[in-house]
């Protein structure tokens, strides 16, 4: 055997005495970590405590300032929350709006089909509904276009009628609408009734006055063409007479407004031309002198 070097001798008497000293500070750390475990509740607290003193005077600084910038963010969150909100209520009330304003508009029609009933025409005539869409009056032509034609059974010289009265006569016809024209364009001449005042005194009894209503573009048509020299009044009425087979006797046109030796006599008719929606086209089954479209 080889005898073994001194070098070599140290190195195992060495690492001998780390293994005994490794034990004993395994031990030594052991018994230092249960030391400083019990320690533990006396130590930490005070620094605790310490900690908080040290902070206190910087956290009562920092506070106002940070309170101050959470309450921004909170106001910033709360008017986003606002805009938001104030964003569906205003699409909300311009939703209930636009319900509102239709159910205005068909409480109107409604009322207006109510008045139409108030003119009930004979029982042999026949009569539809139509609501007006188009107001083609000018300096020249007084008419109103109707959403009815040749398919509802509308007819060129049926008479148009309102709540109040005579409206004007039917002159063009179409599959679906129809022109009429009114008693106030310069081409309507309507042979008419006036009912004389009874307190007239020339008539002492009520009695009626054969006469034209003639359209000159004007609100106010005159009358003209009386078959008797009688004397007319303001507040004389006026109603169809069945004269040439255009129109029903007894339709309600109007009461004479004005009689004047340069105007002549003038008549406020009893329905309003700008404000007409709804109209009734009656056919009373009059030939009348207007020729039916199929010939002209």
């Amino acid at each position: 055997m080889k005898p073994q070097s001194p070098q070599s001798t140290n190195v195992s008497i060495l690492r001998l005495v780390l293994q005994k000293l490794s034990l004993a500070l395994l031990l030594l750390l052991a018994f230092g970590l249960i030391l400083l475990g019990k320690t533990d509740t006396i130590f930490l607290p005070k620094l605790r405590a310490l900690m908080v003193d040290a902070t206190a005077p910087v956290l009562e600084f920092i506070a106002p300032p940070a309170k101050n910038v959470a309450g921004v963010f909170e106001n910033v969150r709360d008017l986003a929350e606002l805009r938001e909100k104030n964003d569906r209520l205003v699409a909300e009330n311009t939703r209930l709006m636009r319900w509102r304003a239709a159910a205005l508009d068909l409480e109107v029609e409604n009322q207006r089909l109510k008045g139409l009933l108030h003119f009930v025409p004979p029982p042999e005539a026949r009569f539809i509904s139509a609501k007006v869409i188009a107001d083609t009056g000018g300096s020249f032509a007084r008419s109103l276009i109707v959403l009815a034609g040749k398919k509802d059974g509308v007819r060129k010289g049926q008479s148009v009628v309102a709540s109040e009265g005579l409206v004007g006569t039917v002159v063009d016809v179409g599959e679906r609408a129809s022109r009429v024209i009114l008693l106030t364009d310069i081409n309507s001449n309507i042979p008419v009734l006036v009912e004389i005042n009874p307190n007239s005194p020339v008539l002492p009894e009520t009695s009626r006055v054969k006469a034209i209503l003639s359209g000159d573009n004007s609100n106010m048509p005159q009358l003209i063409f009386l078959h008797e020299p009688v004397t007319i009044r303001p507040g004389d009425r006026l109603v169809t007479s069945g004269d040439a087979r255009v129109f029903e006797q007894g339709i309600p046109v109007g009461v004479v407004a004005s009689v004047n030796e340069q105007t002549g006599i003038r008549v406020d008719l009893y329905v309003e031309q700008g404000r007409i929606d709804i109209v009734r086209i009656v056919d009373f089954g009059q030939t009348g002198i207007l020729p039916d479209e199929d010939h002209d």
